[in-house]
């Protein structure tokens, strides 16, 4: 199997056997991913490889314990090859196919994302199940003080504020969210052209557009890779990755959108409305 970045500079190739695949709600790999949650799972460190792009990886500790690599072009997570632990942890949504497995659980529930409800019936952990002997990190305390809806990334580098009611909220499944956010889907927010507020570190947000899209850029933290708003002035709104925020912006996502490109390995039970492509106008 193979699997890539958003912008194809990072490539690797795997083999199986995949084991331990779980969807992690934890606060730092929803910064990470820009997403409700991110879902991984392992494969043997001898069976993987990277076939291109290896010098662009920029590896982030998110922890004494753990390293979250992205591709310093386009943002997208990467696995990580340097663990030592003979195992590699896969970040799924980068992944070309299917990979045979499918996710055994949900961790770290008491993070959870309030504006992203669980309605299968996977097992859940508030915390790492037993007998991973992981150390469990404390959520971190926003920065800025209270005013709209705060936001920031991975490392805290960059923070914002939602200036603006949020318009509209959707999870988003189609292949480009999917490699860009390393994740079984996007979950964006819309708010007007001048809703968002950088309130530190602007020029640590790096993009990336893809050439053929007319509008799909990616934002993300230069040092850490945390997924950031991308500010659309032709369009007169700014597109912020849900997982970002640290506080909870009221709005729910009302659809999933291109569920016609989903990810085999993930199911949407929910009753939010879907879409095969994009939600009619």
């Amino acid at each position: 199997m193979r699997g890539s970045c958003l912008c194809g500079a990072v490539v690797w190739r795997v083999e199986g056997p995949f084991a331990h695949m779980s969807h992690c709600h934890c606060s730092r790999c929803r910064k990470a991913h820009g997403s409700a949650f991110g879902t991984y799972l392992e494969a043997p460190a001898e069976r993987f490889a990277f076939e291109a792009g290896r010098d662009g990886v920029v590896r982030f500790a998110s922890s004494a314990a753990l390293a979250r690599p992205f591709c310093g072009r386009c943002g997208s997570l990467v696995p990580d090859d340097a663990a030592g632990t003979g195992r590699v942890a896969l970040p799924a949504g980068g992944l070309d196919g299917d990979p045979g497995v499918r996710p055994l659980a949900h961790i770290f529930v008491a993070s959870k994302a309030p504006w992203h409800e669980l309605s299968d019936t996977l097992p859940r952990f508030a915390a790492y199940p037993k007998g991973f002997e992981s150390p469990e990190l404390p959520d971190r305390v926003p920065k800025d003080p209270q005013g709209g809806p705060r936001g920031s990334c991975l490392c805290d580098a960059v923070g914002f504020v939602l200036s603006e009611p949020p318009r509209l909220a959707r999870y988003c499944h189609c292949g480009r969210c999917r490699k860009a956010r390393s994740a079984a889907f996007a979950a964006n927010l819309f708010v007007g052209g001048g809703g968002v507020r950088f309130t530190r570190g602007a020029a640590q947000v790096a993009s990336w557009k893809l050439p053929e899209a007319r509008h799909f850029t990616q934002c993300f933290c230069r040092r850490c890779g945390g997924k950031l708003p991308r500010l659309d002035p032709e369009r007169g709104l700014a597109v912020v990755p849900m997982g970002a925020l640290d506080d909870d912006p009221g709005i729910r996502p009302s659809a999933h959108i291109f569920v016609a490109s989903k990810a085999p390995w993930h199911e949407i039970t929910d009753a939010l409305p879907q879409h095969a492509e994009a939600a009619p106008a």
